[in-house]
């Protein structure tokens, strides 16, 4: 018998747009859904590239006008991969028209927008998750299930995180709508110090106090000679400002009272996408590390003096998070496979009308631990959540 289908309309096409529109592709046909999945609008607002990104993605049909897709009673999900700007207003209006709600990070431009948009799907009734698509590594939700259960002893001393990238390291780089404060909110800290903050909340608990430094590098950078050719057109003579930070460090105690130590950058040669992380505990250690991202490091401080040692564990087992759901042990997943876990996740909510962490209160949560960062960095104080 034919399975109902859920119908999705996804605003933005870029380059979580191409990840996302594989999600959604990929999710029915390895994980078993109760429902198929229609890529049925795309949204953007530039018809030509729209027109080719439809084609090539899979997408049915196409819309210029978000306003259009939200309202469109053919659809039931909304997928939002737009710059931060828009996010607020596309999913308030996506949860008024009673649609369920996928949503890129970080969930708004600030406070305020975060909150309006936890009380809109809250009053909507509608599914919403924020797509940190770190949280359904395997590795990452196999350290979870380790740390629930007590592998690393009954108390968490440490939270280590890094994230480094380099993409925008060359002063000739140039100006990008990340680097914006009006369209990106924040920089460094929001695009991907966010990742490393939810996945603190995730593996260790809820953020107590922080304090942080940021800093710009770079305070210029070259216009585009044409703003709608792409990064490979020829820098004009004119420069703007950028209006974010480039990078990012603070330290914070957890409420169990775990201590953390954490760093966000884009000006780290040769790190391209760079996530390392460690956490301490009473009775052991883990270390993730996302250029090896199948694998955990496990020290068991209970083993027998002499036989300590870091131990690998490979995470492709089918008893480990997702992976009955992908190929035999020892065959590695990629970065592309935890948005279709993710993906999986929050069709399996939809259907059952269920909540899918992270939610947009996760994303509001993520959003105040960011607010804290910047107001101790502005008043070099530490700062409660």
């Amino acid at each position: 018998m034919k399975k109902k289908s859920l119908r999705v309309g996804m605003i933005g096409y870029n380059f979580m747009g191409k990840a996302h529109s594989n999600a959604w592709r990929q999710a029915p046909k390895f994980f078993d859904l109760p429902v198929d999945i229609e890529l049925h609008t795309l949204c953007g607002r530039t018809r030509g590239r729209l027109e080719a990104a439809a084609a090539q993605l899979g997408w049915s049909h196409t819309e210029t006008d978000w306003r259009k897709v939200v309202a469109n009673p053919e659809i039931d999900i909304i997928d939002i991969g737009t710059p931060t700007d828009s996010h607020h207003a596309i999913a308030v209006a996506a949860a008024q028209h009673g649609k369920a709600i996928l949503c890129e990070k970080p969930l708004g431009l600030n406070l305020v927008q975060c909150r309006e948009m936890v009380q809109a799907v809250k009053k909507a009734r509608v599914v919403n998750m924020v797509c940190h698509n770190y949280r359904r590594i395997p590795a990452i939700a196999f350290a979870r299930q380790m740390i629930e259960r007590g592998d690393l002893g009954d108390r968490i001393y440490h939270y280590r995180a890094r994230y480094a990238q380099d993409w925008i390291a060359d002063p000739g780089f140039p100006m990008v709508w990340r680097l914006q404060s009006k369209i990106a909110g924040l920089g460094t800290l929001g695009c991907i110090g966010s990742h490393i903050i939810d996945l603190g909340r995730f593996l260790v608990g809820e953020f107590e106090e922080v304090t942080g430094l940021m800093e710009t590098f770079i305070k210029k950078r070259p216009i585009l000679a044409d703003a709608g050719s792409g990064l490979s057109a020829r820098a004009g003579k004119k420069f703007g400002l950028v209006t974010v930070e480039d990078a990012v460090a603070w330290m914070g105690r957890f409420r169990n009272g775990a201590l953390a130590s954490m760093e966000a950058t884009r000006f780290a040669y040769g790190r391209k996408n760079h996530i390392s992380l460690e956490i301490n505990g009473s009775k052991g250690s883990l270390v993730f590390d996302f250029e090896d991202m199948n694998r955990l490091k496990f020290f068991n401080a209970t083993d027998p003096q002499g036989l300590q040692g870091f131990r690998d564990i490979l995470v492709t087992e089918g008893v480990h998070p997702y992976m009955n759901a992908w190929w035999p042990p020892g065959h590695i997943i990629g970065y592309e496979h935890t948005f279709i876990n993710a993906f999986a996740d929050f069709i399996h909510a939809v259907v059952n009308k269920r909540s899918v962490q992270p939610t947009f209160e996760d994303g509001l949560a993520n959003e105040k631990v960011m607010s804290a960062i910047v107001r101790s960095a502005k008043t070099r104080r530490w700062v409660k959540v």
